[in-house]
């Protein structure tokens, strides 16, 4: 782990690698999360986070469901979603002109964990909607809403 300096610059510097995880319940609704902290503070938006160094994809995957989710999710039951890119204002301090870019690797798998018992450090309250209701909500996040978007008819 980075010290806080340093990671502020590379942050500055570098784009970041993250997951996000779409999450569907059987009946085909996904998982939103209010977020807590920048740079998406205020909006709804899926869960995840940072690629770390030395982390394979598999780990990463593992570790961002037990952080983000508590939950035990092998690396198998999630499908590969795409690749997005993700550009801030600001970065994770909420710092304005200190721009944030993420590469983003989506992965999409069907679970369905009781909201109550998801964690709240990084969101500050849960939902599950249809697709097409994420898409068309103006207070989820607009990188939510495209993985939404993209698949609506």
């Amino acid at each position: 782990m980075l010290a806080e300096d340093d990671f502020r610059r590379a942050v500055q510097m570098l784009p970041l690698v993250s997951i996000d995880l779409l999450l569907r319940d059987p009946a085909g609704r996904y998982l939103t999360g209010l977020r807590s902290n920048p740079p998406a503070q205020g909006a709804w938006f899926v869960p995840g986070g940072r690629v770390r160094k030395d982390e394979t994809l598999s780990q990463a995957l593992c570790r961002l469901a037990r952080e983000e989710l508590g939950l035990a999710v092998p690396p198998q039951a999630w499908r590969p979603r795409g690749v997005y890119e993700h550009f801030y204002g600001t970065n994770f301090a909420g710092e304005a002109g200190r721009s944030t870019h993420y590469i983003v690797l989506a992965y999409e798998a069907e679970l369905a964990p009781d909201t109550a018992a998801l964690p709240l450090g990084q969101h500050r309250r849960y939902r599950w909607q249809p697709a097409a209701a994420i898409a068309a909500d103006p207070g989820v996040h607009p990188y939510t809403q495209a993985y939404f978007k993209e698949s609506a008819p």
